[in-house]
This record gives structure tokens, C-alpha cells and sequence, in this order.
């Protein structure tokens, strides 16, 4: 008679998770939620305190302490804005100026960028570099050439273009394209060639579409940026009608800063208004374009 000899069962253990370590992690992340709330509130202090001050009468605009809800809420200094300036021109000024080079700046750097990662010419690595160089100069000390060639050579001072022409051509952009271009493999341009495609088409279907992360981080900041120049268009502009709203706003001020800081909070609030709204609809686009030049990197 055969017998049977039962075998142990093995049972697997578990061990127990260490408690020590669930409350470390715990309190990691309280800490990290305490950190970030209270870096986006320093953020927002100072844009809260401008639509309260906005909703105020100018003699209530500097109480010590700050009142940060308004009382007697004053929807006149909104209304005032519209009175004092052409604001819905100077807005649409700025959306004129902005978006032309915005762009612009994309046409240029993404070929400009193309050229340098993809083709092969003499002389293509000291050309880029020059490029880059341009980058350590700062806008100052190049003003008055610029105003000298467009007021002088071109004859557009005092117009939009005097604002757009000089914005079109962009360091930062050619580099930051350029380092999305040489992250695309070779292989995609291999087989273009094979199936008979020329460098224009190859630009055009292949890595424009493939570097689409780089255009939108390039067209945010730089709408950003030109959305908020004030220093060309104090230099090139004259007349009141042509500001942008940047100018707009601190002609709100009025002679040697007689004007009521209340308007002039309410006109900073409407023209963040459509910066806001872009933001919005576009910050999409901006965290996959670092998300998608992050991996790369």
C-alpha cells in the first residue's frame, strides 16, 4: 500500500509594511501641499490686492493696512478707463503687434533652426554661434541703431511696423528649435529621400509637425514677452491712437502722476484680461511642449 506523504504547504509571508515609513511619506506630501500653497498665494497677493484697489475710491487706495476686500465696491474706475483712453484701440493694437510677431517668429526660427540641425553648409557651426551670441546683448544697448534704421532707412517711426520689423528675428527660438530638430532621428529624412521627397517637403510634413511641442513653447513666451514690451513702443510711438495698451495704461496716470491710481489698477485688470483668457486655452500646449522637451532631454 502506496502511502501518501502530504507535503507542508508553503505559504508566502507578507511583511508587514513599516509604519514609520507610511507616516514619512504622509507628512512628505503635507509638506509639499503646505510649500506650493503658500508659493501660489505670495503669487496671487499682489494681483488680488490690484482688483481690490481697482474696486476702490482713490482715497481708500493706500490704507495702512492693506484692505484686501473692498468695502464699498466703486465700479466707476472701470468705466473711467474707456473714458480717458481709446483703450478697445490700444487693445486691438496689441493683438495686432503680438500676434504679427509672434508669427513671424515662427516662420524665421523654424527654418532658421532647420537649416542649422539639418543641413550642411561651410561656415554652419560659427554662424550659430554668432547667433547665439546675439542673446548676451541686451536690447538697450542696441536701440539706437534699430531707431536709427527704422526711422531713418525704412521711414516707419511712430507706426505698428516700427514695433513688429525688429521682433521677427528671434536667437532663442532658432536654438530652441534647433535642439527639437536634432532630437527628431534621421531615419524620418532617410526615407523621405527614398520615397523621392525634396527639403521642402521633408520640412513641411515631416518636422514641422514633429516639432510642434517647440512652436508652442516659443509662441507663448514670446506673446508673453510682447504682450508686455514697454520700452520699444516708448521709443518708437508718438501718437495715442497706434499705443498699445502697455503705453495706454501709464498715460492712465496723467502728469507727473496726477491720476487716480484706482483707473489706473482697473485698466492693469482689463488688460491682463485676454492674456489670461490665451493662457487658459493654450496652457495645454505648453506642458506637453516641456513635458515632450524634457523626455528628449
Amino acid at each position: 500500500m502506496a502511502s501518501l506523504v502530504q507535503q507542508p504547504a508553503t505559504t508566502t509571508s507578507t511583511m508587514p509594511r513599516n509604519p514609520r515609513g507610511r507616516y514619512t511619506i504622509r507628512i512628505g506630501r503635507w509638506l509639499t501641499l503646505i510649500f506650493i500653497v503658500s508659493i501660489a498665494f505670495l503669487t496671487l497677493m499682489p494681483f488680488v490686492w490690484v482688483v481690490a484697489t481697482s474696486l476702490r475710491t482713490p482715497a481708500e487706495s493706500f490704507s495702512v493696512p492693506p484692505e484686501w476686500i473692498p468695502t464699498d465696491m466703486d465700479f466707476s474706475n472701470y468705466t473711467r478707463v474707456f473714458e480717458e483712453i481709446p483703450f478697445w484701440r490700444q487693445i486691438g493694437n496689441s493683438f495686432f503687434i503680438t500676434l504679427s510677431v509672434v508669427f513671424g517668429q515662427l516662420i524665421t526660427a523654424s527654418l532658421a533652426g532647420y537649416a542649422f540641425a539639418r543641413l550642411r553648409f561651410p561656415g554652419r557651426n560659427i554662424l550659430f554661434w554668432i547667433v547665439l551670441a546675439t542673446l548676451m546683448i541686451p536690447g538697450q544697448a542696441t536701440i539706437i541703431p534699430v531707431f536709427i534704421l527704422i526711422s531713418r532707412v525704412l521711414h516707419l517711426n511712430d507706426t505698428l511696423g516700427a514695433l513688429i520689423i525688429p521682433g521677427l528675428a528671434t536667437a532663442f527660438g532658432t536654438f530652441l528649435l534647433r535642439q527639437y530638430f536634432l532630437g527628431i532621428p534621421d531615419e524620418f529624412e532617410e526615407a523621405a529621400l527614398v520615397e523621392g521627397a525634396n527639403q521642402w517637403q521633408i520640412f513641411t510634413k515631416i518636422y514641422l509637425p514633429l516639432a510642434s511641442p517647440g512652436l508652442a513653447i516659443l509662441a507663448v513666451l514670446t506673446f508673453n514677452a510682447k504682450w508686455n514690451d514697454y520700452f520699444s513702443p516708448l521709443i518708437f510711438m508718438n501718437t495715442k491712437e497706434l499705443f498699445p495698451i502697455t503705453l495706454g495704461i501709464v498715460d492712465l496716470q496723467g502728469y507727473m502722476g496726477t491720476g487716480s491710481i484706482s483707473i489706473v489698477l482697473a485698466g492693469i485688470v482689463l488688460s491682463t484680461i485676454p492674456v489670461i483668457i490665451i493662457y487658459i486655452f493654450g496652457q495645454r500646449y505648453l506642458v506637453e511642449g516641456l513635458m515632450a522637451g524634457a523626455l528628449k532631454g
